[in-house]
Formats: structure tokens, C-alpha cells, sequence
């Protein structure tokens, strides 16, 4: 081979290496590049997997939940006498009042009208808590009820007593006398529940038995003017009349809301009972068949901004002392209208709402320190609680309270308590609370009810009721006009 051969073969073999390497750079880029679409697709793969698990915590359903929680679950019907109110003229027309008097024409023509008796039956629900037939429910599903019955899921019907109530949280304990042991729900934490947990509702709507819904927590901490010591849960799983009583269940079949109250023109807005408030007062309804409470023998009001400048303070918090109960615990301590309650026993008291609760779960006749400010400087009690008398309320008298006639309390009513209520303003003033067997309630009137006007006097505000009352009081009796629901009627309340 001579030398030009070699030349050539040499170039030869120069581009067969050349064309072979850039085969294998070209080979090795395409299996990168395609290593690397591989890993995009993983990657998105990987994403889409992570989404999935999120949503796959929703169950596809409840079904099975439902299945095994119902049997825990009761219907309750009640009966309860109604005596028909005061004095009803035959025309209810205020043209007619304004020309020949109203009810004082028509009684000395006409004669008084006797009160009738009829007998009013309602629904709710419950959820059973230990197997001899305990059971619990809400107050006014039960209140002065003459005969209570509840039907368990199976069909069987017993009856009921009530072993204990209390009206302030609106819970009342039920017994019946099963033939075998009852099926039991398992009662939750609900202080775990997060906004936007699931939650189930099981009760007795309109009277459609063993009815289920679901939805989630909408809010947690609802005050809604239903009395001193709310704090519901909000939740838009559906809740209608029935329903009262009846359990909110979490994913893992625990009780951790009693079904309560609905906002009148709302929809997906229901409120429940924490249980967690239901479990500290169990032992009390059981034994005594009430809720002892701690009483500190004061009144309190909220700090507003204007206060707290005025008073000299750093922050709007705390419950400021608007009236002491003479020979009552705090003022044997020595705390002075004025004074400022910032903590008690380390617990810090942000509002009187605060106060309330930690007040109600303090035990009766034991010695709690509270820390007070006082011309902006703290200083410390130790006050002997006592027990909360029924006819007082804590806290939250002024300027949101009114005092009490006939047996009566009353509150402003404030945007959120007239959302709830479905009312289109904020005029009048709603009774708060009234005592058993006094004026107010031999006349028929109930918590709840809203005062338009005394003697014909238009009330709007608490401002106007706190000036119309103490003349009305000076009479033998009070014509008042009530607003209950969509209804309007007049109530005469005698001393």
C-alpha cells in the first residue's frame, strides 16, 4: 500500500470516528432530553398524586358513618298545656282601639273572654350517652313539656323525664328506662374542631326521622344574643326546626356539637352547642339536677376605645366594674365600681364574655385572686366565690342590659341578634330572660320576644325602654305590644 492509500484510508477512518461520535452525542442529548420529559411528567405525576391524597381526605361518603351512628340517635315529641293569652278584642285593628278604647270598650260590652286551654305538640331530636338511657337534648325542646316520648331508631317509644336543665346554655338531661342496653354516641373534643373540618348532622327536621346532612365548620365562637354564655359553633351543614338536640358529629363518629339554632332567613347558617360546654355541666345536671355556677356579686361592661382613653388604658380589654352587689363577694374583697378586672386566677379576661365563662366553671366557695386596674394601677383580690343566684345576671348589664320588671330581663338588640332573628331592623328590645312564675311569665310572655311598645308607648331602643318602664311600673298593670316570630300581639302584665 503506498502512501497515498494510507492517506486516504486515514481520512476515511477521520470521518467514519467523526460521524460515529456525533451519532453518539446526538444519541446521548435525545436520552437526556428525553430523561429529562421524563422527569416533567413525574414530576406533574408526583403533583397530581399530592392533589388526589388532599381531596381523597374528603370521603366519597358518608355512608357508612351515617349507618353507625344512627341508632344513637332519638326523635323526641312533647305535649305541654297552653293557656291562651290575656284579652283579645274581636276587630285587631288600631283604628278601632283609637276610637272606642280598645280592650276596656270591649270588655265592659262584650264581658271578658275566659283563657282556653289547648295542647301544643313539637319535635326534636337527641343523641343517647350511656346504655341505661341517658340522654341529652335542648331546654326548650323540653320546656314545660307535660309528657315527653322518644322513639329510638329501631321503632320503640319511651317515656321521658327530665333530670336536669338549664337555661342559660339551653341543655337539659333526659332518662328513660330501656328494656336492654342502648346504643351510645362517644362525645368529642370540640375545642380540636378547625374552620373547615367536615361535620355531620343527625336529627328529626319537619319531622323526617334519622335524617342525615353534612357540611363543615364555618366559625367557631358565635355570639348570637341566645344567652350569657354563647359561644357556638357555626355550620352549614343543614339544621331546620327538628333538629334541635339532635348531635353534630365529626369524621371519627364523635359528638362534638348539640344542633341548636338556625338564623331565621339564612341559609347553610346553623348553630350547635359546643360539647365540650355540654361535658362540665354533665355531672351537675345529673346529680342536681341544675348547673351550680360562681357568682362574684358584680356587673360588668365591655371597654370600648372611649373608655379605655378615659380610664387611662393601654388596650380596650377587660371587664369593666359598672355595679356592685351590696354584702356579695367582691365587694367584701374590696373591688369598687370603676375597677377594671384584668385576670383572674392567671386567666387572662379579655372581654365579659371571657368573664362570664370563667366565672361559671370556678367552684363554689373556693378563693380565687383577681387582678384589677385601678386609676391605672393594678392591684390584686382574693374573693370568696359564691353560688349565682337564678333572679342575677353575671355580667353584661350595662349598657347592653337592661334591669328587670316583672320578672324580665331585656337586652339591645344588636345587627348580629337581629340577623339571627331574621328581623329587618334593630327596633325594640328582646327579652333576655324571664323568671319562672313571675308577671311576665303568667302572662305568657317568653324569652326570646321582642317589646315594641309599653302603655302605647313606641320602644325602639333599650334607651327608650329604661325611660317608659319605671312610669309603667307605678300602674296595677302594663300593656305591652310583643313581636313573637312574624306575629305581633298585646300582653297585659299585672303586678
Amino acid at each position: 500500500m503506498n502512501s497515498k492509500d494510507t492517506k486516504k484510508r486515514k481520512r476515511f477512518l477521520s470521518i467514519l470516528m467523526s460521524f460515529l461520535v456525533a451519532i453518539f452525542i446526538i444519541s446521548f442529548a435525545g436520552t437526556v432530553h428525553f430523561s429529562a420529559i421524563s422527569l416533567g411528567v413525574s414530576s406533574h405525576d408526583a403533583m397530581a398524586a399530592s392533589t388526589t391524597e388532599v381531596i381523597s381526605s374528603a370521603p366519597s361518603s358518608f355512608a357508612d358513618l351515617a349507618e353507625q351512628l344512627k341508632p344513637a340517635v332519638v326523635n323526641i315529641s312533647t305535649t305541654k298545656t297552653i293557656a291562651a293569652g290575656g284579652y283579645r278584642s274581636p276587630f285587631n285593628d288600631p283604628r278601632f282601639e283609637r276610637f272606642f278604647g280598645g280592650e276596656e270598650f270591649f270588655k265592659r260590652f262584650f264581658g271578658d273572654t275566659p283563657g282556653r286551654e289547648f295542647k301544643q305538640r313539637s319535635l326534636g331530636s337527641g343523641f343517647i350517652i350511656s346504655e341505661d338511657g341517658y340522654i341529652f337534648t335542648n331546654n326548650h325542646v323540653v320546656e314545660k313539656a307535660d309528657k315527653i316520648v322518644v322513639k329510638l331508631s329501631n321503632g320503640k317509644e319511651y317515656n321521658a323525664t327530665v333530670k336536669g336543665k338549664d337555661k342559660n346554655t339551653d341543655l337539659a338531661l333526659l332518662k328513660i328506662e330501656p328494656d336492654n342496653g342502648l346504643p351510645v354516641v362517644k362525645l368529642g373534643d370540640s375545642s380540636k374542631l378547625r374552620v373547615g373540618d367536615w361535620v355531620i348532622a343527625i336529627g328529626n327536621p319537619f319531622g323526617l326521622s334519622q335524617t342525615v346532612t353534612a357540611g363543615i365548620v364555618s366559625a367557631k365562637g358565635r355570639v348570637i344574643g341566645a344567652g350569657p354564655y354563647d359561644d357556638f359553633i357555626q355550620t352549614d351543614a343543614s339544621i331546620n326546626p327538628g333538629n334541635s338536640g339532635g348531635p353534630l358529629f365529626n369524621l371519627n363518629g364523635e359528638v362534638v356539637g348539640i344542633n341548636t339554632a338556625i338564623v331565621a332567613q339564612g341559609q347553610g347558617i346553623g348553630f350547635a352547642i359546643p360539647i365540650d360546654m355540654a361535658k362540665d355541666i354533665l355531672p351537675n345536671l345529673r346529680t342536681k339536677g341544675k348547673v351550680v355556677r360562681g357568682w362574684l356579686g358584680v356587673s360588668v361592661q365591655g371597654v370600648t376605645e372611649d373608655i379605655a382613653k378615659n380610664l387611662g388604658l393601654k388596650t380596650a380589654e377587660g371587664a369593666l366594674v359598672s355595679n356592685i352587689f351590696k354584702g356579695d363577694p367582691a365587694e367584701k374583697a374590696g373591688i369598687k365600681t370603676g375597677d377594671v378586672i384584668i385576670e383572674i386566677e392567671e386567666k387572662v379576661v379579655k372581654d365579659t364574655h371571657e368573664l362570664i365563662k370563667i366565672v361559671a366553671g370556678i367552684t363554689v366557695g373556693s378563693k380565687v385572686k383577681i387582678k384589677v386596674l385601678r386609676d391605672g394601677r393594678q392591684k390584686t383580690f382574693t374573693v370568696k366565690v359564691t353560688e349565682r343566684p337564678e333572679s342575677k345576671d353575671l355580667a353584661g348589664v350595662e349598657p347592653e342590659e337592661s334591669r328587670e320588671y316583672f320578672g324580665m330581663t331585656v337586652q339591645e338588640i344588636t345587627p348580629e341578634i337581629a340577623e339571627h332573628l331574621g328581623l329587618p331592623g334593630a327596633a325594640g328590645v328582646i327579652i333576655a330572660q324571664v323568671e319562672s312564675g313571675s308577671p311576665a311569665d303568667e302572662a305568657g310572655i317568653q324569652a326570646g320576644d321582642i317589646i315594641r311598645q309599653v302603655n302605647r308607648a313606641r320602644v325602639s331602643s333599650l334607651k327608650e325602654y329604661r325611660s317608659v318602664m319605671p312610669r309603667a311600673v307605678s300602674g296595677d298593670s302594663v300593656l305591652v305590644l310583643i313581636q313573637r316570630g312574624k306575629s305581633k300581639f298585646f300582653a297585659v302584665i299585672r303586678k
